[in-house]
């Protein structure tokens, strides 16, 4: 694309699309980048410009197959040629869902039974609020409404997905939280632990602090805990030693249904299929999205488990019809991506590389930055990762808010031809690339990367 147009888009987009996640003032006045891409291929993309770079985020954490596989649009176009749309609701169907549906159920085990589609991770745990809430009526169970989240959590941009998200970025001037929504403690290890404070110590704070939580409210009152295996958009935070096994026998003892958002991690991106393979984690109801389609197209769900399915069907005899639903559940050409997508997930083992080619990342990564000055904590699971930024790493002290370090790294990291992400609370860089990435790939990630970090580090 010549300069000429790529300036004209450019004057377009800044006049007519509002961007989400963006500094609108500054990018309507042209003081705000505007990068407009136009083709990918494997672990890169490219832009209107010509620049190409190594996507070391996947999108957000999404194109878990790379760009540019044609199985997925020869599958997208013969499915819109056979069937572009029909609805799913009053037991209508196609093929498509049936098969995806099964298959989503056999791989994820753990007792779950039911999946149920929307187009986005937030819309997804809308339906949990939902779910979690008719469960309890149809239990006699009216008090039973509130969530618990924990803070720095992402769970989405609505209302009440919105007020689970334990990021304040995302709240300021909406009137989020909601009320009903409760939040507590973050389990990153690092900053939050106290002095002396092992890893499974830790643990079982975090356990004991949720307990309270749920005896000050009152446990009559508490619907559902929500969480992620790995915290992702609070930080790429893997859950400390024996986070999980303290956590879920606090659920179970007050009858507080658990929700495990895997948006991020579902399918593969851990080193194994689901998060809660990982950790050991039995869900009530799992959240899926960006893996399922890799953000072909946009196709959530949410996987309802045995005990949950059991109400649900005790509480349509007793009431009709389950009343929700949205136009484009199991909207067919979706679902043909999402079966071409993991049809690739398989086929190529892209779980066994997340787990095999992640462990080289995440060895990588500590070879680097574990006793580099400006890094304070290196850490991450399978094909997630993060490198934490700080001004001492001695005295384990912060930059200021307005250095934005994070930020700083994630700009050097482009110019050198690498996507990282700068993560929303604190000077984090996130990376999460493609599951299709291989050693040379990571190789060249990191020396990029290493760049990059000198680069700020020189400049400080």
């Amino acid at each position: 694309m010549n300069q000429q147009l790529h300036a004209a888009l450019s004057a377009l987009d800044r006049a007519h699309t509002l961007h989400p996640s963006t500094h609108l003032a500054q990018f309507a006045r042209g003081e705000a980048a505007n990068r407009i891409i136009v083709g990918g291929q494997g672990v890169y993309v490219e832009d209107s410009l010509g620049q190409r770079s190594l996507d070391g985020f996947a999108g957000l954490y999404c194109v878990n197959v790379g760009y540019g596989r044609q199985e997925l649009a020869e599958a997208i176009a013969h499915q819109a040629q056979q069937l572009a749309y029909y609805h799913a609701y009053a037991g209508h169907s196609h093929e498509p869902v049936i098969r995806l549906s099964e298959r989503i159920v056999r791989q994820a085990g753990m007792g779950m039974q039911r999946v149920y589609y929307g187009l986005s991770g937030s819309d997804a745990n809308e339906t949990n609020i939902k779910l979690v809430w008719y469960y309890h009526n149809v239990l006699g169970r009216p008090q039973k409404k509130k969530i618990i989240s924990r803070h720095r959590a992402y769970h989405g941009s609505g209302l009440m997905t919105g007020s689970l998200t334990g990021l304040p970025v995302f709240q300021q001037a909406f009137d989020l939280p909601l009320e009903g929504v409760l939040h507590t403690t973050c389990p990153h290890y690092y900053w939050n632990a106290e002095a002396g404070e092992t890893e499974a110590m830790f643990s079982q704070r975090c356990a004991e602090d949720l307990e309270r939580l749920i005896l000050a409210e009152g446990a009559e009152t508490i619907a559902a805990f929500i969480a992620e295996p790995v915290m992702g958009t609070g930080g790429i935070i893997p859950p400390p030693q024996g986070y999980w096994a303290a956590i879920q026998p606090i659920l179970r003892k007050y009858e507080v249904l658990l929700i495990v958002d895997e948006v991020v991690t579902a399918f593969g991106r851990t080193g194994q299929y689901f998060g809660a393979h990982t950790y050991q984690i039995q869900p009530d109801l799992i959240t899926i999205a960006k893996g399922l389609t890799s953000a072909y197209l946009p196709l959530s769900g949410v996987i309802v488990g045995e005990k949950v399915w059991k109400v649900l069907e005790q509480g349509t005899d007793q009431l009709g019809a389950l009343g929700h639903g949205w136009t484009y559940s199991a909207h067919p050409v979706c679902v043909a991506a999402a079966q071409a997508n993991l049809d690739i997930v398989e086929r190529e083992n892209l779980t066994g590389n997340a787990r095999e080619t992640g462990a080289y990342l995440q060895a990588q990564l500590q070879e680097h930055f574990a006793e580099h000055p400006l890094v304070g904590e290196v850490r991450g699971v399978g094909l997630l990762a993060a490198l934490e930024f700080v001004a001492d790493k001695q005295k384990k002290q912060r930059f200021l808010p307005n250095q934005g370090i994070g930020a700083k790294v994630s700009a050097a990291c482009l110019q050198e031809g690498l996507i990282a992400r700068a993560m929303p609370h604190g000077d984090i860089l996130g990376l999460a690339p493609p599951l299709v990435i291989s050693r040379d790939e990571v190789d060249l990630l990191m020396g990029m990367l290493k760049r990059a970090v000198e680069k700020v580090y020189s400049s400080l």
